[in-house]
């Protein structure tokens, strides 16, 4: 246990049907909106930890439920994005923000290089050792799944109405992306963005590049409109409507049991 957490606090992560058999590996990087007890919740109100800068709301039941759907292991981180952002690189841009949407983190002001190991030895590798983890389970089998990672975004960002109800996120690989995004796109009324409103190129990002790159895995992000999924009733209904378009992305990408 990490001296940043005490005994009787969550995780770092919570794996979900990890012995799942459906050839795909479902994360969520900001699943949760926790702050060690340690922190002070970050000198925030939990009003400001609820918002987007805290988590992805949402995400959490739409990878449950899909979790669910295709019986494929899913991997949730537990802590806030403010407490380290579990898809940046530890210490680099955006990792332990002072700032984030106009809201200043007091205990994120200047931290030294013993702070963020801290967190990241409490709150980010943990998650990601537990991706590698299950990844490792799949090659034990012989099986080289897709990753798909699961995210949220704000209707408005900076006084801009987002007009996308999903994005797909990709970097240099098309496997997953590329059949994702017409699958999607079959859905009446459903207006898809291609690495919309963000970009998996960013090279601040982190899950595809270290999990999926690196073991020449399909992968992409999705990213779902929060006042979709805000209440879990939506967020089972996103998930039930993308599930068919994910499942023949998968089978498209060519990855098999």
């Amino acid at each position: 246990m990490s001296s940043l957490l005490a005994a009787d606090e969550p995780p770092a992560f919570t794996a979900y049907n990890p012995d799942g058999n459906f050839p795909l590996l479902l994360a969520c990087d900001h699943a949760g909106n926790a702050v060690p007890r340690a922190l002070a919740d970050l000198g925030l109100p939990r009003t400001e930890l609820s918002r987007h800068i805290g988590w992805d709301p949402g995400g959490l039941d739409v990878g449950r439920r899909l979790s669910a759907l295709f019986d494929a292991p899913f991997v949730a981180a537990t802590y806030s994005r403010l407490v380290i952002d579990c898809n940046r690189w530890p210490g680099g841009e955006g990792s332990t923000p002072e700032i984030s949407d106009g809201t200043l983190v007091p205990a994120n002001r200047a931290l030294d290089d013993a702070a963020i190991k801290a967190r990241a030895d409490a709150c980010f590798w943990p998650y990601h050792n537990a991706l590698d983890d299950l990844l490792d389970r799949f090659a034990a089998r012989g099986v080289k799944p897709a990753l798909f990672v699961v995210h949220s975004f704000t209707p408005v960002m900076r006084g801009i109405q987002r007009p996308w109800q999903l994005g797909v996120l990709w970097r240099n690989d098309p496997r997953l992306a590329k059949p994702l995004l017409a699958a999607l796109r079959e859905i009446p009324d459903v207006f898809v963005g291609d690495n919309e409103p963000y970009s998996a190129r960013d090279p601040v990002e982190y899950t595809l590049q270290a999990h999926a790159e690196s073991r020449g895995l399909p992968h992409c992000s999705i990213e779902i409109r929060q006042d979709l999924i805000s209440d879990r009733a939506g967020a089972l209904h996103w998930a039930a409507l993308i599930a068919p378009a994910v499942r023949r992305a998968v089978e498209e990408a060519g990855v098999a049991a």
